[in-house]
């Protein structure tokens, strides 16, 4: 988009915002700034809907705008087709196999939506625009032409949800321009305006210095303009990151030092300590850092004892860090986990009501382990069973409570897990410690920090080094890149062959490692046929012969669904020798493994157990799960292989990881990092990538999502430390006042 454009864009922008256009053809408010959470909190709701509750601050949603379609979510069971739609859809030439996926995403009154605007067909799952085009042409005739504003709204609203699959919340108008291009719209910027006026998007104006100016005004009181740049998004994404941003400041203000002569208490910037010099991937800052977060006031003398008590000086680091401050994040590999147990358990032991949640069932059953491990908790336990020696009899002590929670984020939004709530929804907790964050993407961690109540602490702990989420934003990294609060980075490394191959990964290199055991073994392959050929004999035979580990404890893991070595195709040749049969349950048999896959980015690793009326009997882990027919098709596969987005959060005692020669293209060094780190005892893999391993592991990172979280973090802090100056400029005014 040429400059000239631009500035048309954003002269439309201010338009609204003084009065001049209509507020309902785009909404382009500011973050609100950090404040207390007031009023009713959102009552859980299931994961799938992904709600942030409405703009920062807590407020209610936006209204859709004249001219917006709004949407119904997407219903439990099947629902009933209209033959109004079939009859249009015929009219329009759309095969009539896509009336159901109509009705469930256009909803009640679908045949007059499209009537209307035949492209809002694009909304539908798996409709490209050129079967909307020709579905346009079929119904409107000469009048459908490649300018038609309904269709650029529908393809800019399309290009923002394609982005959002990638993990884009937002895009700049050049790159809608670029897509619009690519589909022959003759005006790509006068599409983008179509689409903000239609109230389709929102637009964004982030100032490129990302914070308050001491003064907007030059020395001839004229009113300067802060460089900035401009940012499309579909309204729950972006204010998702907006609720987010909120959440996060008060959450990052609770506890402040207690405020000395002539200083001010300290915010959420200061509450990071060292945190905008350190550098987080050096223990020796971050250590620093941690050492000198705020004291938390109540109970200092108890989380000094639980730090003093730490197994190791990097949870030791952790426990001080959040005795300090309400929002703290902490990195590291598998080992780590062991620190952040060690956090839950300290606080459950100063009677404080402790959560860890994980991304899968497979890591809270780890993490529940590892508390179960822990010295503080055994304490708990004794205490809880009733032993008078347990207890403080003179009520001296803090009494433990119950055990900390282990449940996954899913479990918890949807009210199924976790947590119990009060009546306004709220989590009733104190601590809550939040495993795998580098899997939140931007809904969910918004729908999470809405539960925590005020006054709660916030541990996000993860591996950054692992693939990110599956939806859109990129939370952990934001927040970690923002420098927004106390951060420390473990300095326990991962034990083993294994741990020191995937460390080396994690810094750009593929080094050989001493396996004297076997953990780790590279079996080269020639072709994809091979590729698949090898990986059945290693799981089937090998593995369970030469380290006793099971075939149902090994897991395959390949670049994607498709190739000649994708998960399809060995997970045909996996079942046809270790469970074979003819798929009589729609595909499926009793001993059948399975990979379910309920939302977009979570999937459970079970076993068909069997089959009925009410759909697929599947066992994952200590979870019974049934799957109504109709959902079968497109949330189960097969699941001996699965991809590495699908095996994030899941660790196996033996991993086979298949790197076929015409899959290159999908490696980089996340996916590497991530699919190397699934096995805890062995990893084979089957290596027909050639060279092109080493250069993806000496690759620069995966690309930078494009979200706007850092920069409002950024802003949030800085106008939280201009507040904070003003109020000591304010104080040493008085003071000189009452002195004179």
């Amino acid at each position: 988009m040429s400059n000239e454009k631009a500035a048309e864009l954003l002269a439309a922008v201010r338009a609204v915002e003084s009065g001049e256009r209509s507020a309902t053809s785009f909404f382009n408010e500011p973050a609100a700034g950090p404040a207390a959470r007031s009023g009713p909190r959102a009552q859980p709701g299931g994961p799938e809907s992904g709600a942030a509750g409405g703009r920062a601050g807590g407020g209610p949603a936006a209204m859709p705008p004249p001219g917006r379609t709004e949407r119904p979510g997407r219903q439990d069971g099947p629902v009933t087709v209209p033959e109004e739609v079939r009859a249009l859809l015929a009219e329009g030439g759309a095969p009539e196999g896509l009336a159901q996926r109509v009705a469930e995403t256009l909803g009640e009154g679908a045949d007059g939506v499209l009537r209307t605007d035949p492209w809002q067909l694009l909304a539908v799952p798996g409709v490209l625009p050129e079967q909307a085009d020709g579905f346009a042409r079929a119904l409107l005739g000469d009048e459908a032409g490649p300018g038609d504003p309904r269709r650029a709204v529908a393809l800019v609203v399309r290009l923002l949800e394609r982005a959002a699959l990638r993990g884009d919340t937002v895009l700049t108008p050049e790159a809608l321009g670029r897509g619009l291009s690519g589909h022959a719209v003759p005006d790509p910027e006068e599409a983008v305006r179509q689409a903000v006026d239609a109230g389709a998007v929102l637009v964004f104006e982030d100032a490129l210095d990302a914070g308050p100016v001491a003064s907007a005004m030059n020395e001839n009181d004229v009113e300067e303009e802060r460089p900035v740049t401009v940012l499309v998004g579909l309204d729950r994404y972006a204010l998702a990151e907006e609720s987010l941003a909120d959440g996060l400041a008060r959450l990052a203000g609770t506890f402040a030092p207690a405020e000395t002569a002539g200083a001010s208490a300290a915010g959420p910037a200061e509450a990071a300590g060292a945190a905008d010099t350190a550098d987080p991937a050096d223990p020796a800052d971050t250590a620093d850092t941690a050492d000198r977060a705020p004291s938390g006031g109540a109970a200092d003398d108890g989380w000094a004892a639980a730090a003093e008590s730490a197994p190791t000086s990097s949870a030791r680091e952790l426990i001080r860090a959040v005795a300090g401050s309400g929002l703290v994040t902490h990195t590291g590999g598998e080992a780590s986990r062991a620190e952040v147990a060690a956090v839950a358990a300290a606080a459950g032991a100063l009677g404080l009501r402790a959560a860890v949640l994980t991304h899968t069932d497979e890591g809270r059953e780890r993490m529940a382990r590892l508390l179960a491990e822990h010295p503080a908790s055994r304490r708990d336990s004794d205490a809880d069973s009733g032993d008078p020696d347990s207890s403080d009899r003179d009520g001296g002590a803090p009494v433990p409570a119950p055990g900390p929670d282990c449940a996954t984020v899913a479990g918890v939004l949807a009210g199924t897990e976790g947590p119990e709530r009060d009546a306004d929804g709220a989590l009733l907790v104190d601590l809550l410690a939040v495993c795998d964050a580098p899997q939140l993407d931007a809904e969910t961690a918004a729908a999470l920090l809405e539960a925590l109540p005020d006054g709660a602490r916030l541990l996000l702990s993860g591996d950054p080094g692992v693939l990110g989420a599956a939806g859109p934003g990129e939370v952990f990294g934001d927040l970690l890149a923002a420098r927004y609060c106390p951060h420390v980075a473990s300095r326990t490394p991962d034990p083993g062959p294994i741990g020191e191959l995937v460390s080396g990964v994690g810094i750009g290199e593929l080094n050989q490692v001493a396996a004297p055991g076997k953990e780790v073994v590279i079996v080269p392959v020639a072709d994809p046929g091979e590729a698949v050929h090898r990986t059945v004999q290693l799981v089937k035979d090998s593995v369970p012969r030469a380290l006793g580990v099971p075939s149902a404890e090994t897991q395959v893991i390949t670049p994607g669904h498709g190739g000649s070595a994708g998960t399809r195709a060995l997970n045909a040749a996996l079942k046809e020798q270790l469970n074979p049969g003819p798929g009589r349950f729609g595909g499926f048999d009793p001993g059948d493994r399975v990979a379910h896959s309920p939302a977009p980015g979570r999937t459970r690793i079970g076993t068909v157990a069997s089959a009925g009326a009410e759909g697929l009997q599947l066992a994952c882990g200590d979870r019974r799960v049934t799957v109504p027919p109709e959902r079968v098709p497109e949330t189960v596969r097969h699941g001996w292989a699965v991809t590495a987005h699908q095996a994030a959060g899941i660790r196996w005692p033996a991993a086979v990881v298949v790197l076929p020669g015409d899959a290159t293209e999908a490696l980089t060094r996340e996916w590497v990092y991530t699919a190397f780190g699934r096995g805890e005892r062995h990893l084979s893999v089957v290596h027909g990538a050639g060279d092109a391993l080493p250069r993806a592991v000496a690759s620069a990172a995966a690309r930078e999502r494009t979200t706007r979280l850092r920069t409002l973090l950024t802003e949030s802090a800085r106008a939280a430390e201009a507040a904070r100056a003003a109020e000591t400029a304010e104080a040493v005014r008085a003071a000189e006042a009452d002195d004179g």
